[in-house]
């Protein structure tokens, strides 16, 4: 792998991290199937790279120096 991101634009670590809150889920008695679990993992991952664009913005408008 060359190009790097993010661990929380990982598909692969959201997808690990929801496989075991499913697994925990079903302990509790709540059960999630893979196209669910698989949905929730592209949600999260394009929720965060939204968020990361967010506080970018963020940033740049509450900064109070220029890049130079």
């Amino acid at each position: 792998m060359i190009d790097e991101k993010p661990w929380y634009l990982s598909r692969t670590i959201w997808g690990s991290l929801i496989a075991v809150a499913a697994a925990l889920g079903s302990i509790l008695g709540i059960s999630l199937d893979q196209t669910i679990q698989a949905e929730l993992a592209d949600i999260v991952v394009q929720m965060a790279g939204a968020a990361g664009a967010l506080v970018a913005i963020y940033g740049r408008l509450a900064a109070t120096e220029i890049i130079s």
